[in-house]
């Protein structure tokens, strides 16, 4: 009876009558804070609790099921992705008014969390949607936003539409001001854009996507000012999606090329301004880091969680191993880490729901998560010690599945580049 009381909860419509009723009788049940504690808290809210156990049923009992086949065959897990949209988990920061939910940046990353302990790689897939929108629901005007988020939310009796981030190009990752893809304004106010983007989520099943392109012919062009975004159809002509690469991990996630040759883009699909395109395309990563900390996390809990169990099980010396101190030793630095990276992630969506800038908070929770992840996942592999590095267990598709934690939505390298500027930031603002 609980679980369909919160399987309700969590769709778009109801979830959002609920929450607003919370909030109006207490508002601090917005961010998880319960009446009469004072300062600052670490507890959830009652619905945040309840939506909670909906989404670790469904990852143990449907995503974690199928992780393994998903892995071997890197098809696109269609199946799981049409059960989390009926169950309300995709799409959840679109507003009411275009479908949606409007729950909350640290709602997402709870619901994250969860479905990643099943799976990162049907996770990122899912997910994949948060980060396409996030520069229409900052940039987008009404028509974009009831155009383009609204038929994500619509009932379907087929899949549900997906839709893409197109940044990253074959020569410029983390250096996205070296983007080469051109967009050259035409009398009539639409683009002509021409290039080639690369490692592009989702781009196999797009609906639509979100694309960056330099529009200034002048090199010297500020960066704030030399690139423009665009929403782009799917099937609008020009476009084409390449095969789907076959990576080291997270194979559930479609992974593509996409390329431009001389396709027409209309003034109205313009985001915000001309030039404005790279504050826009930056801004996003602000609103999504944390979801991707909250997935590292929950890959950092699932191996955890399978190291403790196996340690429990399996003896040597005549003792399990866990009470082997060197063992022990390691579980408690594995919990340690995720506890850590858990708060981290926890306080970078908080920011996001005051309406705060969380450039500082969720470059720390996106680095420190993506980084314990791939210990936490190594460790692992060492207290299975050969049974870790065999398929036939678990935490060798962890290892995989974390190492891209590092490297998209900004390397860990790039995250500390970010937090080295902000504390200088910080530093001349104060004085210091």
């Amino acid at each position: 009876m609980l679980a369909f009381k919160c399987s309700k909860l969590l769709n778009r419509g109801l979830w959002n009558h609920v929450r607003t009723f919370a909030v109006q009788a207490d508002p601090s049940a917005a961010h998880g804070v319960q009446p009469g504690m004072p300062g600052i808290s670490f507890e959830l809210s009652d619905e945040q609790k309840a939506y909670q156990e909906v989404v670790k049923k469904f990852a143990r009992e449907e995503i974690a099921q199928k992780a393994a086949e998903y892995d071997k065959t890197g098809e696109y897990p269609w199946d799981v992705v049409k059960k989390a949209f009926d169950l309300g988990l995709l799409n959840s920061h679109i507003p009411p008014e275009y479908g949606g939910p409007g729950m909350g940046s640290l709602d997402a990353c709870i619901i994250t969390e969860e479905m990643a302990w099943g799976c990162s790689g049907i996770t990122t897939a899912i997910a994949a949607n948060g980060l396409g929108q996030a520069p229409i629901l900052l940039a987008g005007n009404h028509e974009q936003k009831k155009k383009y988020l609204g038929r994500m939310t619509e009932p379907t009796s087929g899949n549900p539409l997906m839709c893409a981030y197109c940044v990253t190009e074959p020569g410029t990752g983390s250096d996205v001001a070296g983007i080469k893809t051109k967009a050259k304004r035409q009398n009539d106010g639409s683009f002509v854009v021409t290039g080639q983007k690369m490692w592009i989520t989702n781009a196999g099943k797009a609906n639509w996507f979100f694309v960056l392109a330099r529009s200034a012919d002048d090199p010297t062009t500020p960066i704030n000012k030399a690139f423009t975004a665009f929403v782009v159809d799917a099937d609008t002509p020009g476009l084409t999606v390449g095969r789907k690469e076959w990576n080291m991990g997270q194979r559930a996630s479609d992974t593509r090329g996409v390329t431009f040759e001389d396709m027409v883009v209309p003034k109205e699909n313009v985001l915000g301004t001309e030039g404005a395109g790279f504050k826009i395309a930056m801004g996003a990563f602000d609103q999504t880091r944390p979801p991707v900390a909250a997935s590292a996390v929950g890959l950092a809990q699932r191996a955890l969680d399978e190291s403790l169990k196996y340690a429990m099980e399996r003896k040597t010396f005549g003792k399990a191993i866990i009470e082997h101190q060197s063992v022990g030793n390691m579980l408690a630095d594995m919990a340690i880490g995720v506890q850590n990276a858990r708060y981290a992630t926890y306080r970078a969506a908080w920011e996001v729901d005051q309406g705060r800038s969380n450039t500082f908070y969720a470059s720390v929770a996106k680095c420190y998560a993506a980084d314990i992840a791939n210990k936490i996942a190594a460790d692992a592999v060492q207290v299975f010690g050969g049974n870790g590095y065999n398929s036939e267990y678990p935490v060798e598709k962890l290892m995989r599945d974390a190492k891209i934690f590092q490297i998209y939505e900004g390397t860990s390298q790039i995250q500390r580049l970010i937090l080295s500027r902000e504390l200088a930031k910080r530093a001349k603002q104060s004085g210091g």
